[in-house]
């Protein structure tokens, strides 16, 4: 019987039988390790997106693989920039090769449903490639009802959570990082690891279309934060959290069933 959602907590016979039904459906979530100004952790995306699968998990009868701790590089225009101290990134080689090779597993084991939950934006591209590749290789080895999905969970948030959790206006995502979305969930989900007496107040970055190499650390707040987290609640996080579990909820079950 499975009694945990987390497959790291789970012995391996019972997680034999699970994938044995040809019904198991793995979520993995997928993060960094990466600034997030002076209030909070490194390890906030992988955080968040363990803590959505969690709760998607219980809702579909879902597994949650281990999470991916580190991601893709982070850029000025939607991290802050690779240069800053603490932000431990993987070439996308890297990145796209652990997918593949993480999934195949999931399908070898007779797992036939995998969902990929992006926490960092800048990982997208390359899970994209490793779960094409992973799908494609699995298909061809004769599992042929091998099936993925991938899917980064601020894209659930609606409209109307949007209009709760930013009263007076949504700034945009693209400066978003260590803002009030991240420091919301945070406070909600993990409320020991913000600091909100070393939330920046500084106005939001102002960024150019383009890209410079190398990085020029002066083109983005020093904070690390492309925007303030003030007006960050643990209200607002539980707000935030229950559109993108039922948002991912949904996807999940028109795709695959429940």
């Amino acid at each position: 019987m499975v009694t945990t959602h987390h497959l790291e907590d789970m012995d391996a016979h019972s997680y034999q039988d699970y994938a044995s039904t040809g019904q198991g459906l793995v979520l993995v979530p997928t993060g960094a390790t990466e600034q997030h100004g002076p209030h909070m952790p490194m390890g906030v995306d992988a955080m968040l997106s363990r803590a959505v699968c969690s709760a998607v998990a219980e809702d579909l009868g879902a597994l949650v693989a281990p999470a991916f701790c580190y991601g893709y590089k982070s850029q000025p225009r939607s991290g802050g920039g690779n240069h800053r101290s603490g932000t431990t990134s993987l070439s996308a080689q890297a990145l796209i090769l652990q997918t593949r090779d993480v999934i195949l597993e999931f399908f070898r084991h007779g797992i036939r449903r995998v969902a990929v939950v992006n926490g960092h934006y800048e990982n997208y591209q390359f899970l994209y490639e490793g779960v094409d590749l992973a799908v494609r290789e699995a298909r061809a080895m004769g599992l042929e009802d091998s099936r993925a999905m991938l899917l980064s969970y601020w894209d659930f948030v609606d409209d109307t959570t949007l209009e709760a959790v930013y009263p007076d206006g949504f700034p945009g995502w693209e400066i978003e990082h260590g803002g009030v979305l991240e420091t919301s969930l945070m406070l909600h989900l993990h409320p020991e690891k913000v600091d909100m007496s070393r939330a920046p107040a500084h106005p939001p970055a102002e960024l150019t279309p383009y890209d410079v190499f190398p990085e020029d650390p002066a083109r983005t707040p020093s904070s690390g934060c492309l925007s303030s987290p003030a007006g960050a609640t643990a209200q607002r996080g539980e707000l935030l959290l229950h559109a993108v579990r039922s948002g991912i909820t949904r996807a999940v079950t028109s795709e695959f069933g429940k």
